[in-house]
């Protein structure tokens, strides 16, 4: 479940990644399965090539594609989360959810 997150830049990061551009969303979340982590980054692009081969550059197998919905992404978690959007300059995202 997300939280931290207004309606609007949900709705915003669907219509880019139906767009296919990689889009970025980053909120609160909680799964006991990872109970160290509290945020969660949503990297979504539905041109799945173009997805597949941003995971690439970041070592990040194409099996890893949450491709249940028409808005196919990868989580990004932890560590990773932080290298990631660091990389990619999206540091809004990271303040903001004090990461």
């Amino acid at each position: 479940m997300a939280f931290g997150i207004k309606r609007e830049e949900l709705i915003a990061w669907k219509e880019k990644v139906q767009r296919g551009e990689i889009a970025y969303l980053t909120h609160y979340w909680y799964d006991p399965r990872f109970p160290d982590c509290k945020t969660v980054t949503k990297v979504g692009c539905a041109d799945l090539e173009r997805l597949s081969n941003w995971g690439k550059q970041y070592n990040i197998p194409t099996k890893y594609i949450d491709n249940r919905s028409k808005y196919p992404h990868f989580d990004l978690l932890g560590i990773r989360q932080i290298e990631i959007l660091t990389k990619e300059n999206m540091l809004d995202q990271l303040s903001r959810f004090n990461r």
